[in-house]
């Protein structure tokens, strides 16, 4: 499974896309949590304290896990993941 990356967190893993290994029937925590494991170095920037920071957005297939079960959300073969820092304009 790929993921899209953007922003700092682009910089912070060294790469807009990053692959990681997925079976069926594991969900978006278990591919963030392989995401990570492959790009240590993004752990502080999306977990607080092993959590998901309320700041990160991470996306299935363009849409907001949050609307759907969260880290919890199941993957089907093809979806697409990305993660986002916030977004602000002015």
């Amino acid at each position: 499974m790929e993921w899209k990356l953007f922003a700092d967190l682009a910089e912070i893993a060294g790469g807009k896309e990053v692959e990681v290994e997925t079976d069926p029937g594991e969900t978006v925590g278990d591919a963030l949590a392989a995401l990570v494991a492959a790009r240590p170095d993004l752990e502080e920037r999306v977990y607080d304290d092993g959590e998901l920071r309320d700041h990160i957005n991470v996306l299935r297939n363009g849409t907001n896990v949050r609307a759907e079960d969260g880290l919890d959300t199941e993957l089907d073969a093809g979806d697409e993941l990305a993660l986002f820092p916030p977004v602000s304009g002015g």
